[in-house]
């Protein structure tokens, strides 16, 4: 179920359950000034988004679409 990407989730759980989600965490690297994969693996969404102030609910809705549109398409 893709709702279960949720904002306590860690980016490892996310990634590694849902690959085409690395795809985000790379587009919102910008954002956050470095690579959220590298530095911040073991910490959860909402860690993440507070520590590189992001907008956490676009960020959980878009690792949502990318993993929903790479289950659609397996």
């Amino acid at each position: 179920m893709i709702s279960a990407i949720e904002p306590g989730m860690t980016v490892l759980d996310i990634v590694s359950t849902y690959s085409a989600t690395q795809e985000v965490f790379k587009r919102w690297d910008d954002r956050a000034g470095e690579c959220i994969c590298c530095n911040a693996l073991f910490e959860s969404l909402d860690a993440v988004a507070e520590k590189y102030n992001l907008d956490l609910a676009a960020l959980v809705q878009e690792l949502r679409n990318a993993a929903r549109n790479s289950r659609a398409s397996t």
